[in-house]
Parts: structure tokens; sequence; C-alpha cells
């Protein structure tokens, strides 16, 4: 992964292979070579490549109008945010273009909400180690990881770590400078991190105590990925504070924080902001990508094919010492080796299958919700000829 153009700032290391058109699982590099997409541009392509009903909807939007600006009603994007807070416990949402500018806005709605309430000391978010929450400045000072914050010292102020799903370290962070807990429900870049079943429960219950915000970062774990609309909703909770990307749109850039309205009302006109955020053609990708989310077997059938997924890849670990854990919910899953997963990502690549290796020894698989049965048993028929030759 060293593959470099002179012209793009190194921040990739990127594969040498360069796809030119996709449809459902697969994708066509220039060569006109067919793979498996069983990451789907890191959790983005929940839909696969191009979904005919996002195509439309974009198409016809094109079209018509792509960008306004937010000084100006834009009816596509009140209709996106009425059917977003539907889904979940929300009241109200604020567009952005990414998940960084998603939790960038949530990091900023927590401080504001504390200092409206004449509580400006609460500016303390107590945040997980291993997590990902961005790489903005706010968001990669969130981000519990010393590579990721690496470079761009002096960080920001007013966050602090502990170990994921470790209530006890968590209770004893908690002090009186602490506005929210900010957390993923299932952490995806360290390596799909399952909780334990009643970790958020713990941690709305801790919120409720101190009288501080509970903050979910749904950007990979959202938009139907573990089976159900939101992954907190494997749970018996709800958040203040939620937000979502990657899978929003299909694609099309777009990001969203939402809450619930008394802590949505601490944002007034001048409080936040974004020139693209919520525009008519991410909106018009977005609710044609919910038209197809939303349908009464969908998400069922999404529980049903990581049922199938996580149990054929149990059944290809079996009797390979160097698999020390299959982990996930619904179609975000992991294998965790033990040893280095980056030479099974490149070659499960060179024979025609996307993966990805995270934290050094978790193969993570993030295959498109529309994956069928069969693609699964390709997919994992190629991964298991790779781990046969290798180990």
């Amino acid at each position: 992964m060293s593959d470099k153009v002179s012209s793009i700032m190194s921040t990739y290391g990127r594969y040498p292979v360069a796809f030119e058109r996709g449809e459902g699982v697969r994708l066509w590099d220039t060569n006109g070579r067919v793979y498996l997409d069983f990451l789907s541009g890191i959790g983005v392509n929940n839909l696969g490549h191009s979904h005919p009903t996002v195509v439309k909807a974009v198409q016809e939007q094109v079209a018509k109008l792509t960008h306004t600006c937010n000084l100006y009603r834009i009816p596509n994007q009140e209709a996106l945010a009425a059917r977003l807070v539907a889904t979940c416990f929300a009241d109200q949402v604020f567009f952005s273009n990414s998940g960084a500018d998603a939790n960038e806005a949530a990091i900023k709605l927590v401080r504001k909400y504390m200092k409206d309430r004449g509580q400006p000391g609460r500016y303390e978010i107590i945040t997980a180690t291993n997590s990902f929450h961005g790489r903005t400045m706010a968001t990669l000072t969130a981000t519990g990881q010393e590579k990721v914050q690496s470079g761009f010292e002096p960080l920001v102020p007013g966050f602090r770590y502990v170990p994921y799903n470790d209530m006890e370290a968590m209770e004893k962070a908690v002090g009186p400078y602490t506005a929210a807990i900010m957390v993923e429900p299932i952490q995806g870049e360290s390596g799909v991190r399952v909780p334990d079943a009643d970790y958020l429960n713990q941690l709305r219950a801790l919120c409720d105590r101190k009288d501080i915000l509970l903050v979910l970062d749904e950007v990979q774990s959202g938009m139907g990925r573990t089976g159900k609309m939101w992954a907190y909703q494997w749970s018996d909770i709800e958040p203040d504070i939620m937000t979502s990307a990657k899978a929003l749109a299909s694609g099309v850039p777009m990001g969203a924080c939402l809450a619930r309205r008394g802590v949505a009302a601490a944002f007034a006109p001048g409080s936040h902001g974004s020139t693209f955020g919520g525009n008519p053609l991410s909106a018009a990708a977005a609710l044609a990508t919910l038209d197809v989310m939303l349908a009464p077997d969908f998400l069922p059938t999404v529980q049903a094919r990581g049922d199938y997924f996580m149990n054929a890849l149990r059944q290809l670990a079996q009797g390979r010492r160097m698999v020390k854990q299959i982990r996930g919910r619904g179609l975000m899953v992991a294998m965790e080796l033990n040893a280095p997963g980056e030479e099974v990502a490149s070659i499960a690549l060179s024979r025609g299958l996307l993966i990805n290796c995270c934290m050094g020894t978790v193969l993570r698989f993030l295959p498109p919700l529309v994956v069928s049965e069969q693609e699964i048993d390709q997919g994992l028929a190629i991964l298991g000829e790779v781990l046969s030759d290798l180990f």
C-alpha cells in the first residue's frame, strides 16, 4: 500500500488498483477485472454500488438543482430530516458533509448546551481508547489513538480517555468538569469491538445519575449495518445526541448530527453551519437510500445475512490456529488473527476480494447489506484459500 500519485497529498497508502464501475457487490477495475467488495468503501455503499433507486434520484435531482445554500429553505432537506428523526430518538438534525463534520457538530453542541444552562465549567468529554471519531482537530483529539493524534499537538483541551467497555474506569473518570460521554456503540476502526450487552444501558444510567449527555457515534455502525437501523437500538436506551454519515447518502457526501429537542435548542442561527450541508443533491440521495432501507423486509434480511456470514466465517475458521476470534453484529464483522493481517488483505485483493486490516491483526468485513448468501460463499472461499496459502 504505497502507490503514490505525485499531485495528491500522501494521506493514504493506496493499493495499485483503480475501479471504474460497480454494480451491487461487484466492482470492475480499469483492466476489466471483477472483484467482490466486502468493504463497501469502508461502510459507505450499504446498498451496494449503483443502486438503481439512488441512481435515479441523483440523476433527476442533478438535472434540476444541486446547490443553493442554507440561507434558504431546502424542501428535500426538510423531508429527509423528518424521515430520519422518525427512525430514532431525535427531534432535530444538523446536516454536514462527513462523519468528522457530524462529530465536530456534536462536540460543539455539548459545550454550547452546558454553557447555555449556566455550567460553562463542564466542558470535558470522555471518550474510549482505540475509538475513532474523525480527523479534524477536535475529532482527532476525541479519537483515543495516539497514532491518529501524533504530530498535531497541542491537541484540543477537554478530552479524557478510558478503556472501551470498562464501566469501572468510566465511573472513575466522570468528574465535576464532565459534560458528556461519547462512544461508538460498536467500535469500527479498532476492529469491530462489540461491548457487553448492558454497556450502553450502564452508560445511560451513569449519564442520568451525573446529569451529563450521552453521545453515540453511529457513523459506521448505523444505517442498517448491524441489522437495526441504528446499533444503539439493540439496547434499551436512547442517547441525547447521535451522529451519522458514511452510508447515509449511499456515497454522496453527507453527515448528520441528531439530537433531542432540549439539547438541539442550544444551537441558534450563527452557532454552527455548513455551506454544503444538506444540499439538494445529497438530500435526494439520502431520501432514496431510506426508501430502500426502510422497506419492511430490508433490515430483517440484513440480520439473516449477518447470521449467515458469521456462521460461515466460524466454519471457515475451524481448525485454523491462526484465527483468534470471530466477532461482530449484523454485517459488521471481524476476524482477529494471531498474526499480521495486512498481507491477507493484500493477497485477497489480488484474487478479487476487497477487505481490510485494522489494528494490525484484525480482518474487517463490511459487505453491502444487499449481499447474497452465494456471494458470501464466494468471498469466503477466496479468503479461505488465502489463509491456507499463508498459514
